[in-house]
């Protein structure tokens, strides 16, 4: 059974994932702060850590806290037994995988999240089966920030997560301006290029609820 149920949140609270975490000391202040997602990059990427300890870290994560592997271009096959070797819930994939291979994950069980670049047209959250969409700037990666006020409204009930150049001084306007479901951070909560700001991580949490 897929895992929609570890995607919900209520309906005053904002859906938070903090992406590409590599030690246990950003794990412990992602669960503290409050996230609702922890992400690991199981593909090419300064950030990027393997299986083994991907699923030490995820150990550590309670139950309600959704784990996700990140992937952009692997294989089916690789990204199957990636996500079975690091025991993560959910696959989110950045690349331009067809409805099929979503499909062929989807019967796995897992929790499926589709990473979209903003441009000329917006995808919607569900086009490729997926149980979430994941907005990025228009040069994903960058981690610059964007034209937040460019994205339209997103159909009612859509659970779609606004990336790219997020930080703890522009979280809550970009928030404020595109109303997303949910936001996801990597760069913003990092001291330098892939490694991570405990103190960054708990701010970004706390400034993304509006201070709460």
């Amino acid at each position: 059974m897929r895992q929609s149920g570890a995607v919900s949140n209520s309906s005053d609270s904002l859906f938070i994932k903090i992406c590409g975490l590599r030690t246990e000391e950003d794990v412990d202040a992602a669960v503290e702060a409050g996230a609702d997602a922890i992400g690991f990059v199981l593909t090419a990427s300064p950030r990027r850590v393997d299986a083994a300890t991907a699923a030490r870290l995820s150990r550590r994560i309670p139950e309600h806290v959704l784990t996700v592997g990140v992937f952009r271009g692997e294989s089916l096959d690789d990204v199957r037994s990636l996500a079975a070797e690091s025991g993560i819930r959910a696959v989110q994939l950045h690349g331009s995988e067809d409805r099929g291979y979503y499909d062929a994950l989807a019967a796995d069980g897992r929790t499926l999240i589709r990473a979209a670049a903003f441009g000329d047209s917006v995808p919607r959250c569900g086009e490729m089966g997926e149980d979430m969409l994941l907005l990025d700037a228009p040069v994903p990666g960058s981690g610059m920030a964007w034209d937040w006020s460019r994205m339209p409204v997103a159909d009612p009930g859509d659970k779609w997560l606004l990336a790219g150049g997020l930080t703890t001084d522009n979280v809550r306007n970009a928030v404020d301006t595109a109303r997303p479901w949910g936001v996801d951070v990597s760069s913003g909560v990092e001291r330098s290029r892939g490694v991570k700001d405990p103190a960054l991580i708990t701010a970004f949490v706390k400034a993304a609820r509006g201070g709460r």
